[in-house]
C-alpha cells in the first residue's frame, strides 16, 4: 500500500506527463497537503527552469522521458497543453494500456482520447489555486472508468480543493469558469487596488487590502452559503458609499463583462475540441 491508500505494481504512485503551470501546481498541492510522499510521483518536464523549480521545491522525481512516466506510474496526468495530448498519447498508447489517466487539458475530448489507447481515460478540469490546496476541480468520466477511478480521483482533488463531478459536455464551462476564472478574479483585485491608488492609498497597501477583501468575501459566501445576493444586502445602506460603488458598476455594466468572459472562453474551449479531434 502506498501513502495515498492504492496497492499497485509500478514503482510510482501518480506520474505526470508535463509538469508546468497547471500540472506543477497540482503537484505542489498534493506535496502540500501531504497526500503523498514525493518519492510517490515522477514527472516528465522538458523545460529546464520548470524542473529545476520543481526538484527545489517539492524533491519529487523528474525526467525528460514521457515514456519513463507512463511504463512506471500507477495512476498517470496528463499535463501537456491541449494540441499535444494526442500526439503524447499515440507515443505512449502501449505503455498506458489499461492504466488510470486523468488529462488535465482543456479543449481535448474523452472520446477523441479513447480511440487512440485503452487506457481508463476520466479528465479533471482544475485550477492553479491547487498549489495551495485551495483549487476549483471538475472531473468526467469517460466509456471505461470504473467507479474506482471516480473514487480515487475525487480523493486526489479533494486534498487539494474542492470537487464535483459533471457531464463532459459541461466542462468547457468549468474551464472557462473556473480555470480562466482566476485570471478574470486576478482583473478584480487589479481593478480594485488601482481604485483604492486613485484615492490616495500607497499602492502596496492597496494591493493588499483588494486581495485581502476578495479573499475575505469569497471565504463567507462559501462558509455561509448565503446567495451573492443576501451577502450583498448586508453590505449595501441606501445611501451610502456600497450603493454608489454598485451604482457605477451597474452603470458601466461590469457584471455583464464578466459574464461575457465566461461565455467567450467558453466557446475557445468548444473550438479547441474541434481543432484537436
Amino acid at each position: 500500500m502506498t501513502s495515498m491508500g492504492i496497492a499497485r505494481q509500478s514503482k510510482y504512485a501518480m506520474g505526470f506527463v508535463g509538469a508546468g503551470k497547471l500540472a506543477g501546481s497540482v503537484i505542489r498541492g498534493l506535496i502540500r497537503a501531504k497526500f503523498c510522499l514525493p518519492e510517490e510521483i515522477i514527472a516528465s518536464e522538458p523545460n529546464v527552469e520548470a524542473r529545476a523549480a520543481l526538484q527545489k521545491e517539492t524533491a519529487i522525481q523528474l525526467t525528460t522521458e514521457n515514456a519513463e512516466v507512463a511504463e512506471k506510474a500507477e495512476v498517470i496526468f496528463i499535463g501537456v497543453k491541449p494540441g499535444l495530448v494526442l500526439p503524447v498519447l499515440r507515443d505512449l498508447a502501449a505503455f498506458i494500456e489499461n492504466k488510470h489517466v486523468i488529462s488535465l487539458a482543456a479543449g481535448t475530448r474523452l472520446a477523441a482520447m479513447e480511440s487512440i489507447a485503452g487506457a481508463r481515460f476520466m479528465r479533471a478540469l482544475t485550477n492553479t489555486p491547487s498549489a495551495i490546496c485551495r483549487a476549483a476541480t471538475a472531473i468526467a468520466r469517460g466509456r471505461r472508468t470504473a467507479n474506482d477511478d471516480v473514487d480515487l480521483a475525487r480523493k486526489v482533488f479533494e486534498a487539494i480543493g474542492v470537487v464535483v463531478e459533471v457531464d463532459e459536455e459541461q466542462i468547457d464551462a468549468v474551464t472557462a469558469l473556473s480555470g480562466s476564472g482566476p485570471a478574470f478574479v486576478y482583473t478584480v483585485i487589479e481593478a480594485l487596488a488601482e481604485g483604492g491608488k486613485k484615492c490616495g492609498l500607497p499602492a502596496d497597501v492597496a494591493s493588499t487590502l483588494a486581495a485581502q477583501t476578495v479573499l475575505g468575501a469569497a471565504q463567507l459566501a462559501i462558509e455561509t452559503k448565503l446567495s451573492p445576493e443576501e451577502l450583498r444586502r448586508m453590505v449595501v445602506t441606501p445611501g451610502g458609499t456600497t450603493a454608489a460603488g454598485l451604482a457605477q458598476m451597474e452603470k458601466l455594466e461590469t457584471a455583464k463583462g464578466l459574464i461575457a468572459a465566461v461565455e467567450a472562453a467558453t466557446k475557445r474551449g468548444r473550438e479547441m475540441a474541434q481543432e484537436n479531434l
